[in-house]
């Protein structure tokens, strides 16, 4: 059923007031003291600093070096990335797509967080479509493999597809920073929310990181 788990999309089909309320229950077990920093995600390659500008920026990617704040990016089938410098205490968190990838939202997360004097970072990729999943036209996926070569991949059922995951570690290991790999994927997932799987009515889950004080 559509919307039966945590759904913690901005907006959408989901009753506005059960979408607050997931979020509230997600941060009093997370972090209930925390200020929390997330985005109107664009598919860009835009990175902001937590709590400059707007409220809610139109951006991919965010980053702060302040403890008491948590950094949050929502996903249906793009990847979800999380990103810490513990040593440098600098975190930084990402929603990449397909025009993210080729965008090059990664890099500039990975850049953003180098200007606060990270040097060693971990990121972990979360939840996303698998390359065996993410059919899409052979033009594009031309287009996407022309940026980024890694992405390039077939379906289980032998059509044109992009791993955007394969995409991103890629990009992470040009840039020098380490990769834990948390993925699954959302289409095969039931318990994850999945666009390609179930239409517009796919809710969000999210990817959050924190800094301790």
């Amino acid at each position: 059923m559509p919307f039966d788990s945590l759904n913690l999309a901005i907006d959408g089909d989901d009753l506005e007031a059960a979408r607050e309320q997931n979020l509230r229950l997600l941060l009093a077990d997370f972090a209930p003291q925390d200020a929390v920093a997330d985005l109107r995600q664009v598919h860009g390659s835009a990175v902001v600093v937590a709590g400059e500008g707007a409220e809610r920026p139109d951006a991919d990617a965010v980053v702060t070096d302040r403890p008491g704040v948590t950094l949050m990016v929502r996903a249906a089938d793009c990847v979800l990335l999380l990103l810490a410098d513990t040593g440098a205490r600098v975190i930084g968190a990402a929603h990449c797509g397909r025009l993210g990838l080729t965008d090059g939202v990664v890099p500039a997360v990975v850049a953003r967080m180098r200007d606060f004097g990270a040097t060693t970072i971990t990121a972990w990729l979360g939840p996303h479509v698998c390359g065996s999943c993410y059919e899409v036209p052979a033009a594009m996926q031309a287009d996407v493999g022309a940026v980024v070569p890694a992405a390039v991949a077939t379906t289980s059922w032998g059509t044109p597809s992009l791993d955007l995951g394969a995409g991103v570690r890629a990009q992470l290991e040009h840039e020098g920073v380490s990769l834990v790999d948390a993925a699954r994927c959302t289409r095969e997932s039931s318990d994850l929310y999945s666009y390609r799987r179930d239409g517009p009515r796919a809710g969000r889950h999210a990817g959050l990181v924190r800094m301790s004080e």
